[in-house]
């Protein structure tokens, strides 16, 4: 298999003068095990010189001191370029501004900025604080006025779990656009039809910022067949018969979870994307693999 993978890849990389770009998300680590376990994460994916890294924000700002404190110690202690979550949920705009200041003033740049999930937990309808960004349009708006940011935002190939149709959905990322995104990631998919299918609809809306793949490796499949569920992801039944007996087998799981991510990457690198953006659920070791896959090197290897 990988005699077929690899010049396919390495035409697309270099014969047509392509060059891929991969994003890394982390989220703030909460006790001193996974705070060791996120920086090794870190350490074993900044050599691959990621375009950024991003940040996540708990719902209603749960996570800001943690986002804030591992945001601050990248800018610190590493050369990564990092993009800070930012959501509107149970927040004033004055406290979101106050954050997007902070941010501008310890040297952020860009900001991934989101609605947010309600903090009353899953099932519950979102409703946006009375002195508050009303969404997530209303948010870039409100960070574009602050200062001259790069916002990043989400997409939905399969539809925002909120949305009435398809249509509402297209209609907020457009304002989204029309607010100042200047990047969408969609959430994840295992389905690659789906998300060009969806970018067809995206370009006929005349949205022409960049939509890139948000991929997520399979480190625990019944974990991530959660999190489907939670935001509308559809698990294919071929996914699921791939980690059919493999629960107690984590040896075997890995090596099969790096094979699915690399199909999936390389197909779409096949079909013409270029930037990638890996949830990384701060590990390191399957998105290293496929990034490996794709030929990228960490700098001093390929200076040597």
């Amino acid at each position: 298999m990988m005699k077929a993978i690899a010049p396919r890849a390495s035409r697309l990389m270099n014969g047509r003068g392509q060059k891929l770009r991969v994003s890394f998300e982390f989220f703030p680590p909460k006790t001193e095990e996974m705070e060791r376990s996120l920086w090794e994460a870190i350490e074993r994916l900044a050599p691959i010189s990621p375009h950024f890294v991003s940040v996540t924000y708990g719902a209603g700002g749960s996570t800001r001191e943690r986002t804030h404190a591992t945001v601050k110690r990248m800018l610190d202690e590493t050369a990564l370029t990092p993009a800070a979550h930012l959501t509107c949920v149970d927040a004033t705009r004055d406290d979101v501004d106050a954050v997007v200041q902070n941010y501008r003033e310890i040297g952020v740049r860009h900001i991934v900025a989101l609605r947010g999930d309600p903090t009353s937990g899953v099932g519950a309808h979102y409703a946006p604080h009375p002195g508050g960004y009303q969404n997530a349009a209303d948010l870039v708006a409100g960070i574009r006025r602050i200062g001259d940011f790069e916002v990043s935002v989400s997409a939905y190939p399969e539809k925002h779990p909120d949305s009435r149709d398809t249509e509402v959905d297209l209609d907020m990322l457009k304002a989204k656009v029309d607010a100042g995104a200047t990047r969408a990631i969609t959430q994840f998919f295992f389905d690659n039809d789906l998300y060009f299918s969806y970018l067809d609809r995206v370009r006929a809306r005349g949205i022409n910022i960049p939509i890139v793949p948000g991929i997520v490796p399979v480190q625990n499949f019944k974990q991530v067949r959660n999190f489907a569920e939670r935001c509308g992801t559809s698990i294919p039944r071929w996914l699921a018969q791939r980690f059919d007996g493999l629960d107690d087998d984590v040896a075997t799981r890995k090596l099969v979870a790096a094979a699915v991510a690399a199909e999936q990457v390389l197909d779409l690198v096949d079909r013409g994307v270029t930037d990638f953006h890996f949830y990384t659920m701060n590990r390191a070791d399957l998105v290293y693999a496929v990034c490996h896959l794709l030929g990228l090197r960490p700098a001093l290897k390929e200076a040597a």
